[in-house]
């Protein structure tokens, strides 16, 4: 018998065959993320995209984007992300101790990179970088911390310490202990710094009072007060813009 070859009938297309790529969809992803910070700048990126950018070294085979949308999501914003507790954010799923301890390196790089900018100038003239700092190290912090500037005569900073430690509405603060301090670093002023976790930087009459007798202290040792910034998430807040000082 003769084999007769099968024609294929007119007017009816072929199935198209599609390939499937064996690349994951994130790793294009990734490229362009990459290619867009290094043309275009990181300010291009959105605060998920830069998040992104983070978590692509720290989690090298995984869509990244749910987990920083995630993160934002949880925290509320970058910078909080940055200042949340370890064992906070390993509470969001894709993060682990790794991921937490990674992001809490990369937030202390930008703490001392913007303490080393303010060790190089004049720290009140500087007060946009002043404000950045303290904004970075004290609006996200879930307890009240009281720290001193400690300032040379030059008023560029000798220290940055934590003199007083406490609960979400108070830390304990001891007038003479900031006084021996800034005589062992041989300070001649210094600016007072605290956090309300509460998020309203407006100051209390605790928080006059305990400015006034920090200045009485220093005033007999000749070491001035410059300001008294209250950091929270609505801002930061100056004694001496306010008058206070």
């Amino acid at each position: 018998m003769k084999r007769v070859e099968e024609a294929p009938l007119l007017g009816i297309t072929a199935p198209t065959r599609h390939f499937v790529s064996d690349k994951p969809h994130w790793k294009g992803h990734r490229d362009r993320l990459r290619t867009k910070l290094i043309e275009r700048g990181a300010i291009a990126l959105e605060d998920y995209e830069l998040l992104e950018t983070l978590l692509f070294a720290f989690i090298p085979r995984r869509d990244v984007k749910p987990i920083s949308k995630a993160l934002l999501a949880r925290f509320g914003s970058l910078s909080a992300v940055l200042s949340a507790r370890p064992a906070d954010l390993i509470k969001v799923a894709g993060v682990g101790e790794t991921v937490a301890a990674y992001l809490k390196a990369t937030a202390e790089i930008g703490a001392r990179a913007t303490r080393e900018t303010l060790a190089s100038r004049t720290v009140i003239s500087s007060w946009s970088a002043l404000t950045d700092y303290v904004k970075r190290e004290l609006q996200h912090e879930g307890r009240e911390q009281f720290r001193v500037l400690f300032l040379d005569r030059k008023n560029q900073l000798i220290a940055d310490e934590i003199m007083g430690h406490g609960t979400v509405d108070h830390a304990p603060v001891y007038p003479r202990e900031i006084a021996r301090r800034a005589l062992e670093l041989q300070a001649s002023s210094l600016i007072l710094v605290h956090n309300h976790p509460s998020g309203d930087p407006t100051p209390s009459r605790a928080d006059i009072d305990m400015t006034r007798a920090i200045i009485d202290a220093l005033d007999a040792l000749e070491i001035t007060v410059h300001d008294h910034l209250i950091a929270a998430r609505g801002g930061v807040t100056s004694f001496k813009a306010q008058g206070l000082i």
